[in-house]
């Protein structure tokens, strides 16, 4: 181990699910969560902002469920610009599908609920960084305490559609081990542990309140199988710092694949990250 961390521009890219009936998902993630589609091919949409590819949909019609054991998907967490766009989330939400939670996480405001086939999403808006306050080791302060939903539906704009602007701000996976975890995403990866809760890791690149969240609320005990999260993608700024990534990975012992445009890797739980700049 080199003792490096990932710089903190890394972003998180897109994220691939498998899906069996990719019409109804797609339109899920376009009219609810307010994505555009960017592209369609023969079993394959991807959707964006309407700048930037955000969420790839590959079609399966023979993809299981996924075993109520296996690790994989928490949550998609689709990251507004404003208040603004948070409330009109809501009012989607609200009006076309179900609502399954809101919460006050003190760095942000999150809405919560499932798509067609049951993968977790969360539509958040981050509150302003000086508003952020530290633990006494350094991390970030994070909280669920319930959301103002009144202020929240008051701020909406009255748009169908996500601002331009909109991004993935985190992944939440559902892990069977938060050592492994902790071995692979911040030891051997660099990313840094910001805060944990009972059963929970969030980690980030730099100082965001978390680009990756690991839990076991859940009591997962297999690896990732079945429909769902197929990969999710690290941005980092540069080959340089991709190479580096690699290197600390290859010399943990994990076995980095070339894939397109960067390279591909597995955590313990079989979860598929992607690597590119």
């Amino acid at each position: 181990m080199t003792g490096e961390r990932l710089p903190a521009e890394t972003s998180v890219g897109r994220v691939g699910l498998t899906v069996n009936d990719r019409a109804a998902v797609a339109a899920f993630y376009e009219d609810v969560v307010g994505l555009t589609v960017r592209d369609r091919s023969a079993d394959t949409v991807v959707l964006g902002d309407g700048e930037t590819p955000l969420l790839e949909l590959r079609e399966d019609p023979s993809a299981p469920e996924r075993p109520r054991n296996a690790a994989g998907l928490f949550h998609t967490a689709v990251r507004v610009p404003d208040r603004s766009a948070l409330g009109d989330a809501l009012d989607r939400i609200e009006s076309d599908w179900r609502l399954s939670g809101a919460s006050d996480h003190l760095v942000s405001e999150a809405l919560y609920c499932r798509d067609p086939e049951g993968n977790g999403v969360e539509v958040y808006r981050d509150r302003p960084r000086t508003e952020w306050s530290e633990t006494s080791d350094g991390g970030v302060e994070m909280a669920t305490e319930p959301m103002d939903m009144e202020g929240v539906r008051a701020a909406a704009g009255g748009e169908s559609t996500a601002p331009v602007g909109t991004d993935i701000g985190h992944v939440h996976l559902e892990v069977t081990s938060l050592d492994a975890a902790r071995a692979f995403y911040a030891d051997a990866l660099g990313m840094n542990v910001r805060t944990n809760y009972e059963g929970a890791l969030f980690l980030a690149a730099g100082d965001y309140h978390h680009h990756v969240g690991v839990n076991v609320w859940n009591r997962r005990s297999a690896p990732a199988s079945g429909r769902g999260l197929a990969w999710f993608e690290l941005c980092l700024p540069d080959e340089k710092a991709r190479t580096a990534a690699r290197d600390r990975l290859a010399d943990a012992g994990y076995e980095v694949r070339r894939h397109d445009d960067g390279v591909s890797v597995s955590d313990d739980d079989g979860i598929t990250l992607r690597l590119r700049t």
